[in-house]
């Protein structure tokens, strides 16, 4: 069966109100939560940018059985990986086995903050790598030395390790992070439901292993509602990976998208009301090979009437696929 999940979209919510979302999420039914983890909207329209490490602290604390994931974080720039395997470690013994660390290469929108610059794609990649192997040493337990291309980690330890390692998910977008993923993860991350992805996953290592996919939904009695929303605070996502990794900050993604149309978006994200409609929208991931799908519904204001309506009409429809 298809794991239903739900997103606590930081780029449109306040922390109080995630952690509020998600605790609704656990009630309603869904199987696991991911947690974006930005430093901009993508759009001003969306308004928020909390620290998600925060977020999912509280979120641990204040929930009982749901799954907490990062979707994704970048380990390579705003982070360095040593910190990340510390804030994953101790996330992991407050959720208690419940966590599992998502990671990507990053967009420019969030890593240009600390003034490092933004490398080229193939640089991001050797950089992802690298940090993958420092987060699973450091998960291995006691002293770790590197000294590598991209990092230095000196004489770095845990020294509050989790009984259940941290599970890391790769997300991918091309054959290389496949291969990264197939290579160094325990699951694979995608945005797109592509089989060609998990295909090449499998290539690599990654056969048998969970893959997790992401869907944007905008839930609305009022289906022109829910379109209009959509188009004002989602219409950033029909650019495509390789132009939405570039651009520097939410100016840059309106000027992008000033010419997406809302028929553009009502054809690319489910709107409205119609079980069918999003039940059809997830089981194109499910024939693509995707074992868990997080939704994303459009609107921070407009959380728990989707959860509401979720537990009672989309779930009971979405267990069937």
């Amino acid at each position: 069966m298809v794991r239903i999940g739900y997103t606590m979209m930081t780029e449109q919510t306040g922390p109080r109100e995630l952690v509020r979302d998600v605790v609704a999420a656990e009630k309603a039914g869904f199987d696991f939560s991911v947690t974006s983890d930005h430093y901009f909207p993508w759009l001003r329209e969306q308004g928020h940018a909390p620290y998600a490490w925060a977020v999912l602290g509280a979120a641990a604390q204040a929930t009982e059985r749901i799954g907490l994931m990062t979707y994704v974080t970048c380990p390579t720039t705003r982070y360095h990986p040593a910190v990340v395997a510390q804030k994953a470690a101790t996330l992991q013994i407050l959720a208690e086995g419940r966590f599992r660390l998502g990671l990507g290469s990053g967009e420019n929108l969030n890593e240009h903050v600390v003034g490092a610059g933004w490398p080229a794609a193939h640089v991001r990649l050797e950089m992802l790598e690298e940090a993958v192997e420092i987060i699973g040493a450091l998960f291995d337990g006691g002293n770790v030395n590197h000294h590598g291309t991209h990092f230095d980690v000196e004489n770095a330890r845990l020294w509050d390790l989790p009984e259940t390692r941290v599970p890391i998910g790769v997300a991918v977008s091309g054959p290389a992070s496949c291969a990264l993923a197939g290579r160094s993860a325990d699951l694979v991350i995608a945005t797109e439901a592509k089989s060609e992805l998990l295909e090449a996953f499998d290539r690599h290592g990654g056969t048998g292993k969970p893959r997790v996919g992401q869907l944007p939904v905008c839930y609305d009695p009022d289906r022109d509602t829910a379109v209009a929303r959509a188009h004002e605070q989602f219409r950033w996502s029909v650019g495509g990976w390789k132009v939405n990794s570039e651009l520097p900050g939410p100016a840059s993604f309106a000027q992008a998208t000033e010419l997406v149309r809302k028929e553009d978006i009502a054809s690319a994200i489910p709107c409205g009301q119609d079980v069918d409609t999003f039940v059809d929208a997830v089981r194109a991931y499910s024939d693509a090979g995707f074992t868990e799908i997080a939704l994303v519904q459009v609107g921070g204001e407009h959380q728990q009437s989707f959860i509401s309506w979720a537990e009672k009409s989309l779930l009971p429809a979405l267990r069937e696929l």
